[in-house]
């Protein structure tokens, strides 16, 4: 059986691109970007990620590591909220990025 049957899984920025477009919001459009600045967001995007890897690699191995409950959950509150702190740098250099 042929997988050009199997329907596409979305990735994450696609589902977010029909989100925007159906709250009236214009995607953004990466053809209008220099080359120049689309390495630069490029390169936010794949230090945000490496970050974002050391992270969860640090958070795993505390958990692991610890056995009080507590430590744990306050453990893993820190760690979402550093996540969405590192996510939020991110699109704000990108968008800083594509205003120029």
């Amino acid at each position: 059986m042929s997988d050009d049957k199997a329907p596409k899984m979305k990735s994450a920025y696609e589902l977010a691109l029909e989100r925007m477009s159906g709250q009236g919001i214009e995607p953004p459009r990466e053809e209008a970007l220099s080359p120049e600045v689309r390495q630069r967001v490029a390169e936010a995007r794949q230090k945000t990620e490496a970050k974002l890897a050391e992270l969860e690699i640090l958070h795993r191995d505390a958990l692991r590591k610890s056995q009080d409950f507590a430590a744990r959950e306050k453990a893993e509150e820190a760690y979402r909220h550093e996540r969405r702190r590192l996510e939020e740098d991110r699109d704000r250099q990108i968008e800083k990025l594509r205003r120029g």
